[in-house]
């Protein structure tokens, strides 16, 4: 089933994104993991890249695993990052006939360390590493020029881009994005709601129209957290959040607790001001999102319906 179709038959979505797996032995894990949280009858799931496009084959081949083995509705990711038009033409031709009606498509993120060096040699004019798509505008164009029926979903960010300091210059983009063809917007994790809420008022003051779901990423750890920051540049961490989180010690599981009832907040004010989708960002982590979500009293995104 398309997203749009999903989002425009429930009050609320509750989906999960998964990372593939980097052998054989972690792609039956991660397996076994969605089965796990496929109990909560996810609206849809969502399968990523690795930073630059790594691990591209193992999601295709994830993707259509699930497809093939379960009822779930996947949505893979794909990137702008080293993708060429050729290549993407031909994953999207197997998606599309294998039955996969959903996209999301992303500009994606570089390697860290080349991520460093293309910042540090932009001004003498170093090739970075994107080839046919600049951006996720250009992959959302070709989507739909040549896979028209693809239900299309791409990325918003409440607290800002990194790369767009001009912030009406970044609703302007994410507006082209949706006049382009885009269907719905994920978010961007953020640790505020207000940051959320302002973000979905500037979208209609923008004229954007199409459904908004949430991003939420729960703390699990402080190196899970280090990791959070050093990826999402410019992620905001509450001074509560951080106060809760020092409050745990040194305890590794009184920390995840904390992150996880911090999440738990988070999602319970989201459903309570009836926004559109809930979608976890898991780090194929699902007896966590399970503890989020018995604790908010879901059995199942059914409830929502």
């Amino acid at each position: 089933m398309k997203i749009s179709d999903i989002l425009h038959k429930n009050k609320t979505s509750l989906s999960f994104e998964f990372f593939p797996p980097k052998n054989a032995k972690a792609s039956e894990q991660l397996f076994d993991t969605i089965n796990k949280l496929s109990k909560l009858k996810p609206s849809y799931i969502s399968v990523t890249y690795g930073a630059g496009g790594t691990t591209r084959g193992l999601t295709n081949e994830l993707v259509l695993r699930i497809k093939n083995e379960t009822n779930l509705t996947v949505v893979p990711h794909l990137t702008c990052v080293g993708a060429d038009k050729d290549t993407t033409f031909d994953i999207l031709k197997a998606y599309s006939e294998n039955g996969i009606e959903n996209i999301m498509a992303l500009r994606g993120d570089m390697p860290l360390q080349l991520n460093q060096l293309n910042q540090a040699n932009q001004s003498n004019g170093i090739i970075t590493p994107f080839k046919d798509f600049k951006y996720a505008v250009d992959l959302v164009k070709f989507i739909k020029k040549h896979f028209p029926n693809i239900c299309i979903g791409v990325a918003g960010f409440p607290e800002g881009h990194h790369e767009t300091p001009n912030v009406l210059k970044a609703m302007d983009y994410l507006k082209e994005k949706v006049d382009t063809g885009a269907d719905y917007i994920c978010t961007q994790l953020f640790y505020d709601n207000r940051y959320f809420y302002d973000f979905k008022e500037r979208c209609l003051l923008s004229d954007i129209n199409v459904p908004v779901i949430a991003g939420i990423m729960p703390v699990f750890s402080l190196k899970n957290m280090e990791r959070i920051a050093e990826l999402a540049l410019g992620t905001n961490f509450p001074a509560k959040l951080l106060r809760t989180l020092k409050r745990a010690g040194s305890d590794s599981y009184n920390i995840e607790n904390a992150g996880i009832h911090w999440a738990a907040e988070q999602v319970r004010d989201l459903l309570d001001t009836n926004t559109k989708g809930i979608h976890f960002y898991t780090l194929n982590k699902w007896d966590k999102i399970q503890r989020i979500c018995t604790t908010l009293g879901i059995k199942d995104s059914f409830q929502f319906r």
